[in-house]
């Protein structure tokens, strides 16, 4: 059982799924206003989860795309921003909303938002179901943000220690034995 390997559960599937349906009114709100419907990008693979639950709650007509991008190494961000995998779809001339798991450092949103902007989209919108602003090295902010967390190793709702605990309907801190 991965719920043994869990110190203290911070959010709940019940109150992420509310928080969702929140972002989601805001964000459409927000879009309707602006004349535009957004491509609807994730980073993957954690914001699998928070994209699944955030798009069914739109009722404008959105596509969808993904990215591979990476930064980390176990624990630590590496500082070193890789596209592994671009979207499908070309983002010039089009809004985005990127979609990520957690704001951590800041590396990575900031480089995959310069790189859309570079390629010619109109706007790049962030919304992220964790802000963590004590780790923060680069100077980025989430448009939307679900939750602020504290400088703990958090897991679960597509967050991820060595690939493990993306699966956990909940986001809890992982006991420090298991990744020390």
């Amino acid at each position: 059982m991965i719920s043994q390997d869990i110190e203290t559960v911070l959010l709940t599937e019940e109150q992420i799924e509310k928080r969702c349906v929140e972002l989601a009114k805001q964000i459409e709100d927000d879009y309707n206003k602006e004349g535009e419907v957004p491509i609807v990008v994730g980073l993957l693979r954690g914001s699998v989860p928070f994209m699944a639950e955030l798009i069914k709650r739109f009722t404008f007509p959105c596509e969808i795309d993904f990215m591979s991008v990476s930064s980390y190494d176990g624990t630590e961000s590496i500082g070193d921003v890789k596209i592994d995998k671009d979207m499908d779809l070309s983002s010039k001339e089009r809004a985005i909303l990127l979609v990520e798991d957690i704001v951590d450092t800041g590396r990575t949103l900031s480089e995959v938002k310069k790189m859309f902007i570079n390629k010619g989209a109109t706007n790049v919108k962030i919304v992220a179901l964790l802000d963590k602003p004590s780790r923060r090295v680069v100077d980025i902010h989430a448009d939307y943000i679900g939750f602020e967390v504290p400088n703990e190793f958090v897991v679960g709702y597509g967050l991820d220690y060595n690939q493990k605990y993306r699966n956990l309907p909940y986001i809890g801190i992982l006991k420090r034995e298991i990744y020390e």
